[in-house]
């Protein structure tokens, strides 16, 4: 390709809108242009990588013998009522009616229309099936950001295993956890697999693969010692015992006018905010219930949706509260409460001589036992884990860090088999429900992270196996003929070689052309210009590092080929 000849708008100064490195630099390299907010158009360049790491992506999946199908992206909305999801989904999921005043949507996900199609399995002799595409995903975000990273139009690869039993989901879900850390590395994204919630999917248990990154909107929970990690949304840690001073014969009520928060109460009244009891409101479908949590602890709404298996979970508001408790946020508690279902975080099972609200506005109480003086319905994993608190496992501090989410892979189980009757003939002839596993990637999303992770103040890196083009041949006087007849040549012969080159031969001063090599981050360039062949030398210079080695012309094609060997992954050259 003649850079000449190619659509690449790139622009000189970052856009005013953009803030993260991916959303910043795609952009001036004119990989991707916004049409409005969360949708882009990619332009060549973008869409030449897109195909590189989706070929990755399929190269990988068609190794554990999976089927590439395509499905429709628009769905009625009768299968997604059967599993429960029309309505779970919120209001993140887009609808319309056609001209029937049918209900329809735009696919968010494809569990439901992928095992419609298994419906028609009827044997176990045909499991295990691994079935996967590529298909444009919506969401309705509230809030897109970040360039490709936050979007409501997308790519994504989503494959879905069958099995007979729960054995076979094992092995499947293991196929694809192996197959996602070879993309990964092959893609050069430094993931790593993380507990995580199943969230709306459902299912037994799910691995998240984070790239590390401070515009990651995932908090990941790792400890340096044993390797444990999870995100925040299922992550737990040890907590030293606690020995709580003898409660009075009751709690005992006193006076706080002035203390509507834990603060406060801790400044003014001696109570610190881990011997505090902080109750929150929230409505659980519908129904009021109490939270507990210790003082100095911050709730996890998605911890608390895994725990009740709520389909919608808000705060509850202060007319709510009022009415049935009797007091407004601030002066809450749960001591004598009976007609609301009370949860309670782990943290505070055995706690005593604490402070809680009285529910009466500004007065709250001490002495609280807890075993005592509150009927806890269910002790549950509610709180978010902090930095610096025990691991699990070995008792080293845990550390936090930012980090992209690349990828997910579910356990679904029979959730949505048996919401879709989906049933084989076991071996003694028996019905029965087939087992799942959903697998995400993001393309795009993919495409963001590996520019968040290879960039430097010039522009982007791409690693070789996703580079828009291997090699950049510039002709830095593109009005010298000799210089012009070396380009040709080497453009020719590292074509005929098998690489992907692009041959910048515009009418354009030597700097900008090698600042456009840099910005849209093409692996290697080859020079071409009056003074290294005056000398009978071209050079060869190596993006990520910036080493330049001046070579023969004729030595060209087999020096572009070590130095594009060097900069492959060892999972690429295997």
């Amino acid at each position: 390709m003649r850079w000449s000849r190619m659509h690449v708008p790139t622009l000189r100064d970052d856009p005013a809108e953009a803030g993260a490195p991916s959303h910043r630099l795609l952009l001036r390299a004119g990989f991707i242009r916004q049409l409005m907010a969360g949708h882009y158009s990619l332009l060549p360049m973008g869409t030449r990588v897109r195909a590189k790491v989706i070929g990755i992506i399929r190269d990988e999946l068609d190794r554990i013998g999976a089927q590439e199908f395509l499905l429709p992206t628009m769905h009625p909305a009768g299968i997604w009522r059967k599993t429960g999801r029309w309505e779970s989904m919120g209001e993140e999921m887009f609808r319309l009616r056609d001209r029937k005043d049918a209900d329809l949507a735009l696919g968010m996900t494809h569990e439901e229309i992928f095992t419609t199609l298994a419906a028609e399995l009827s044997s176990y002799r045909e499991l295990p099936q691994i079935w996967y595409q590529f298909q444009l995903k919506y969401r309705d975000e509230p809030r897109p950001k970040a360039g490709l990273m936050r979007v409501r139009e997308f790519t994504m690869k989503d494959s879905y295993s069958f099995d007979l039993d729960a054995d076979g989901l094992d092995h499947s879900f293991a196929l694809h956890r192996d197959a996602y850390a070879r993309i990964f590395a092959r893609l050069g994204i430094p993931a790593i697999a993380v507990e995580a919630s199943t969230g709306a999917m459902g299912g037994s248990a799910s691995t998240e693969f984070m790239c590390p990154s401070p515009v990651g909107e995932d908090t990941v929970v790792h400890c340096p010692g044993c390797g444990y990690a999870a995100n925040v949304e299922k992550a737990v840690a040890a907590l030293p015992a606690v020995d709580d001073a003898e409660p009075p014969a009751s709690p005992q009520r006193f006076d706080t006018p002035d203390a509507r928060t834990i603060e406060e109460l801790a400044a003014g009244h001696g109570a610190a905010a881990d011997r505090q009891i902080k109750t929150l409101v929230y409505l659980l479908d519908d129904e009021l219930t109490l939270v507990l949590l210790r003082g100095d602890h911050q709730l996890n709404e998605q911890k608390l949706a895994d725990a009740t298996g709520a389909a919608v979970i808000r705060p509850a508001h202060a007319d709510e509260i009022r009415a049935a408790l009797g007091a407004s946020p601030g002066s809450l508690g749960a001591v004598g409460v009976t007609g609301l279902p009370v949860l309670a975080d782990a943290a505070l099972r055995g706690r005593r001589d604490m402070f809680t609200g009285a529910n009466v506005d500004g007065v709250h109480l001490r002495g609280v036992d807890i075993a005592r003086d509150i009927t806890v319905g269910r002790w549950v994993e509610l709180r978010e884990v902090a930095a610096g608190e025990p691991c699990v496992a070995c008792g080293q501090p845990l550390a936090t860090q930012r980090a992209i989410e690349v990828g997910h892979i579910f356990k679904l189980g029979d959730r949505y088999t048996k919401a879709l009757g989906v049933t084989v003939l076991a071996p003694d002839g028996a019905p029965t429900k087939v087992i799942m596993g959903s697998y995400g990637i993001g393309v795009e999303r993919a495409l963001a992270a590996i520019v968040e992770t290879h960039h430097d103040d010039s522009g982007i890196v791409w690693p070789v196996a996703v580079a828009p083009y291997q090699v950049a041949v510039v002709a830095a006087q593109a009005d010298d003929d000799e210089v012009t007849a070396v380009s040709e040549q080497l453009y020719a012969a590292l074509t005929a070689a098998g690489h992907e080159v692009i041959l910048d031969d515009r009418a354009e001063r030597a700097g900008v052309k090698f600042r456009d090599v840099e910005l849209v981050g093409i692996p290697l360039r080859v020079t071409v210009g009056r003074r290294g062949l005056a000398d009978g030398v071209v050079e060869l210079t190596v993006r990520a590092t910036g080493h330049t080695d001046r070579i023969r012309p004729d030595d060209a094609v087999k020096a572009v080929e070590t130095a594009l060997a060097a900069l492959s992954s060892p999972v690429d050259r295997r």
